[in-house]
């Protein structure tokens, strides 16, 4: 919820907010990356840091990469929020290169929100009229490109240890108003065992940065100073290291049915956050999931994250919080070399009914399973 709502409310804070232009930290800047992606990690709350081993991987772990083995990889996901008003679109590939020593990922991820309206010319500076005839709309999208290569470290019959990088470059456009660029790197560690497995992953490692550029006629120009708006200026927006540090542990229920558990602590340094661990600068956010298995081509899966506390459904004084948390149940399926992943996510809380549906494509053009 905070990532969607956030994210509309981003051309307003364009218009009316005056970019600095010294370069600064941003809390939740960037946090479109945030949201997820393929259903099958969307339905476990996200928690993948430590098992992901598909093209996924580029997106919540890079050193993930090294399970793609001897053919391609690709997946492919679609989602829409608020009954369609924002949409939110992945894909990625994986290519093992060098005898299947190293693996190289592209990922693609564009979230856009359309048909926002500008009511920069709503009011008539001269004399507080209003005329709905004059708003406007226009359209606010981020994209986001992600080079990922992993390399096998040490691999015995205990498991494999393996490391990965990202290369991101991010593109931001808010209608003809405000555009940036954004450049930064990843890096990722992965112990993937028989059974147990470890991940850490730190985004954002050098920082990202965001360079801001603002486009404004000399009508709007004018209609912003006689409203007593500022004019935003070029700036450099700083996205802050995140460490993610994730375990799981496969458990083993006969020969055909098995249990991943598995947990994310997602741990931020730019200020005090809304999540369960809260304090300045360092704040920590987890995220569980469990996933059970059928023959290792059946699964349903189910997961926990975004806690935060939010006001009681009923205080009229705004004085009492509670716990809320985002839930996510979901299931796949394997046909040949074509998975099919299908998540339903409560994008707000427990009880707000803001659900999704969301599914994604796999296709693994590797071996397939033993049965």
């Amino acid at each position: 919820m905070k990532t969607v709502i956030r994210k509309l409310l981003l051309p307003l804070a364009c218009c009316l907010v005056s970019f600095s232009v010294s370069a600064q930290f941003v809390t939740y800047s960037n946090d479109f990356l945030n949201i997820g992606a393929g259903a099958a990690g969307l339905a476990m709350g996200g928690a993948q840091v430590s098992s992901v081993k598909d093209a996924t991987a580029g997106y919540y772990n890079p050193a993930g990469l090294m399970g793609v083995k001897d053919k391609p990889d690709f997946s492919l996901m679609h989602a829409e929020y608020f009954a369609g008003i924002g949409k939110y679109d992945y894909a990625s590939a994986a290519f093992p290169i060098n005898d299947g020593k190293r693996v190289l990922g592209f990922s693609l991820l564009r979230f856009a929100v359309d048909d926002i309206p500008n009511t920069l010319y709503l009011v008539n500076p001269q004399d507080g009229s209003i005329d709905y005839n004059n708003i406007q709309t226009f359209s606010s999208a981020d994209y986001a490109f992600l080079l990922s290569f992993a390399q096998k470290i040490k691999e015995t019959d205990a498991g494999r240890l393996s490391i990965g990088f990202n290369t991101k470059v991010i593109y931001r456009d808010v209608g003809s108003f405000a555009h940036a660029w954004g450049f930064g790197f990843d890096g990722g560690l992965q112990w993937l065992g028989k059974n147990a497995a470890f991940g850490v992953v730190l985004k954002d490692m050098t920082t990202t940065f965001n360079a801001w550029s603002f486009s404004f006629t000399d009508e709007e120009k004018q209609a912003l100073y006689l409203t007593d708006n500022d004019i935003p200026v070029k700036s450099i927006e700083l996205t802050a290291p995140q460490l993610i540090v994730g375990g799981s542990y496969l458990f083993h229920l006969g020969k055909k049915v098995s249990l991943r558990t598995a947990i994310d602590l997602d741990v931020t340094f730019d200020g005090k956050e809304n999540t369960l661990i809260s304090s300045n600068p360092v704040s920590i956010d987890p995220h569980v999931g469990v996933e059970a298995s059928y023959k290792d081509f059946i699964w349903l899966r189910a997961g926990v994250n975004n806690f935060q506390q939010a006001l009681a459904d009923g205080d009229t004084l705004s004085q009492k919080k509670v716990w809320i948390y985002q839930p996510s149940i979901g299931a796949g399926f394997r046909i040949k070399f074509v998975t099919i992943d299908y998540a339903f996510t409560n994008l707000a809380n427990q009880s707000d009914p803001l659900y999704t549906n969301i599914f994604s494509l796999k296709f693994d053009l590797g071996p397939m399973p033993k049965k």
